[in-house]
């Protein structure tokens, strides 16, 4: 428990004697632990793999791995607490994102001078912030045989690909 304690206590001092080693790296951590779950961002290991039959996806963090597995069950454990509300979630980030939309909460400004605009969701301050910068998203090109539409969002695409596949909107 002595252990426990010493790694707690820095958390208050914010020592963090584990360093990274890899050539221009700076991370450090307070456990070692930290550390050897980071180095595993170097070395590209993806040591923990999906079983499920047919699917080869594999990742670098078990807690990864477990968040996948939901895909497979269609398990959504995240219920809304909202009154009225059914929907549920397979992430408690997606579920937290959600309920912004029951409070109104919106705690991602703009930051671009003269801009009073504020945002649910942290993606959708990036998109806006482009109308100020003027970049161009990535883009994302449609497949089908003689289309060339592209899309700055993947969701969008995937929505287009429905006039391809014969399925309504």
């Amino acid at each position: 428990q002595k252990g426990n304690l010493k790694n707690h206590l820095r958390t208050h001092t914010g020592e963090r004697p584990h360093q990274c080693t890899e050539p221009g790296c700076s991370m450090s951590f307070r456990q070692k632990s930290q550390l050897k779950t980071h180095l595993l961002t170097h070395t590209g290991a993806r040591p923990h793999l999906c079983t499920e039959p047919g699917c080869s996806m594999s990742f670098s963090l078990k807690g990864n791995l477990k968040t996948h597995l939901l895909t497979h069950t269609g398990e959504r454990p995240y219920p809304c607490t909202a009154h009225g509300c059914s929907m549920s979630f397979s992430l408690k980030g997606n579920l937290k994102d959600h309920l912004r939309t029951h409070s109104g909460e919106k705690p991602y400004p703009c930051t671009a001078h003269g801009c009073s605009m504020s945002f649910s969701q942290k993606s959708n301050l990036k998109d806006h912030l482009r109308t100020h910068t003027g970049e161009r998203p990535r883009l994302y090109p449609c497949t089908a045989p003689g289309c060339s539409k592209s899309f700055g969002r993947n969701s969008h695409l995937t929505r287009h690909m429905r006039i391809h596949s014969g399925r309504s909107t």
